[in-house]
């Protein structure tokens, strides 16, 4: 589906597939033929089991217009644990999820994907060691990435935009890019979507359609994900922020919560339909 220029697609783990089949068929039965795939649940199969999932794909005309990472051992039962527990920033796992990333990034390149997103973790304050620390470890990681031929895309949420900015200026690595997830900023209580869409501009490289409320104690408590067009993103004021900064490229609908995410998913495409 393409709307303005834009590609409309769906993030693969919103429909809860049994196996690619199962996405294939969840994905046709919305009319869509782009999805963010998570590469990590492929990762588990054998290496010809990877690719026939990758030619499953291909030859039923399903574009991936990124791959994901995802980490296990990461809480989000709490904004203080995940903060704790997120992406790159725990010692511990570190090692871990950087070969699990450049392995990822190995598989987009066989499946000819050329982009990666992943949640970073929270960015220190500038003034902090860890700063550097993380700075030095995404820097690795996108440096492999790149040996790939893969851009790196850091998903937005967990700081504000001021900070990403600064963190993105601070790499010497240029294949790095944002995958833009307006719910995000509302739901850890990071800052205004419109606005950190406006600051981010042109290191935007990769969106997600998502919606939420604010909490009462926004960065302390939750928000909460709703369907797209019932919540707190400004929707015409968001894609307008998009174009400003000349971004036509995919708008991938992504639904985590709710109990009917296909109803949930069709009223995202609806909405697109009105504003695009």
């Amino acid at each position: 589906m393409e709307l303005d220029e834009h590609v409309i697609g769906i993030c693969s783990w919103s429909l809860n597939p049994l196996d690619t089949g199962d996405l294939i068929a969840k994905v046709k039965q919305l009319e869509l033929s782009h999805v963010h795939l998570d590469l990590t649940t492929l990762l588990k199969l054998d290496g010809p089991g990877r690719a026939d999932a990758i030619a499953q794909l291909q030859e039923c005309g399903i574009e991936v217009t990124s791959g994901m990472v995802t980490f296990t051992g990461e809480d989000y039962s709490s904004i203080s644990i995940i903060r704790q527990t997120g992406g790159f920033v725990p010692d511990a796992t570190w090692e871990q999820r950087r070969n699990l990333t450049v392995r990822c990034a190995g598989l987009a390149n066989q499946a000819g994907v050329q982009k990666l997103s992943v949640h970073v973790g929270f960015i220190p304050d500038p003034g902090d060691n860890a700063y550097a620390t993380l700075l030095k470890r995404v820097g690795e990681v996108a440096g492999r990435c790149a040996e790939y031929n893969v851009a790196f895309l850091m998903e937005t949420g967990q700081e504000s935009a001021e900070r990403l900015l600064q963190f993105i200026s601070d790499l010497p690595q240029r294949n790095v890019a944002i995958n833009f997830d307006p719910a995000n900023m509302i739901l850890y209580g990071s800052g205004d979507p419109v606005q950190s869409a406006r600051l981010l501009g042109t290191h935007i490289g990769h969106v997600h359609i998502k919606d939420a409320t604010r909490s009462k104690r926004p960065g302390v408590d939750w928000g909460e994900e709703v369907p797209f067009g019932t919540g707190d993103v400004s929707v015409r004021e968001f894609i307008a922020a998009l174009h400003a900064a000349q971004f036509r490229g995919p708008l991938m609908i992504e639904r985590e919560a709710g109990n009917d995410r296909f109803a949930d998913v069709r009223t995202a495409i609806e909405t697109l339909r009105r504003v695009l």
